[in-house]
């Protein structure tokens, strides 16, 4: 009796062990699979999140076909010119040389350069070589009509492209009235100093330490 009361023991004690082996190792295997399992959820997350940022578009580059004569390096090329106060940024883009020889003549510079923030309607070389020469002259000549002429190019406050559309007190004191959405932005022909078609932004939203420039095909015409 007292040897089979024994071996019954013995088996038990046997059963309960094997019991608590098997246990340990399925925890194992659930714990394993479990970190397995994270590391390849996170893993994905981390695929996922990288690619959709290098998915995701630069909500501040500049736009429009103008954009491509702006040279890519450089003091003249965005990142240059973000660098600089807008008059001197201005300075560097060769596609705003006759807008500076104008600011120059009015000798506004120095005052772009210290506003602390402002949106600058800035016309294009081919704008003022549209105006015929004579007339040209005598404007760059008339400094009081020249400056009424470039402040009304300036809107003290600085734009994006969402706030773009609306109607503006420029510099001169007196309003413009920009149309458009997206990439897509003009002002009537009647507020242009050809008169002939409404002038549109060829290069938006080019950033300057501080100013945002729209880069326009006509010279705008202040109010009388």
């Amino acid at each position: 009796m007292k040897s089979n009361l024994m071996t019954r023991s013995a088996a038990l004690a046997g059963a309960a062990a094997l019991a608590l082996t098997l246990s340990a190792c399925g925890s194992d295997d659930s714990d394993t699979a479990a970190e397995s399992t994270s590391a390849g959820t996170s893993s994905s997350s981390s695929s996922a999140a990288a690619t959709t940022t290098e998915a995701a578009p630069a909500a501040d580059a500049p736009f429009g076909p103008g954009c491509a004569s702006v040279p890519t390096t450089g003091a003249g090329s965005f990142d240059g010119m973000s660098a600089d106060p807008v008059g001197t940024a201005a300075g560097n883009n060769p596609l705003l040389s006759t807008l500076v020889t104008a600011v120059t003549a009015a000798d506004l510079g120095d005052t772009l350069n210290t506003l602390s923030a402002a949106t600058v309607l800035a016309p294009v070389n081919d704008a003022f070589a549209a105006i015929p020469q004579d007339a040209l002259q005598a404007t760059l000549a008339d400094v009081p009509g020249l400056t009424k002429i470039l402040t009304h190019h300036v809107i003290p406050e600085r734009l994006s492209p969402e706030q773009l559309a609306g109607t503006f007190t420029t510099a001169a004191g007196d309003e413009v009235t920009i149309t458009g959405s997206g990439e897509n932005f003009s002002i009537d022909a009647a507020g242009t100093l050809l008169g002939t078609s409404p002038a549109t932004v060829i290069c938006g939203n080019v950033q300057t330490a501080n100013a945002t420039v729209y880069i326009i095909d006509q010279v705008l015409k202040p109010a009388a």
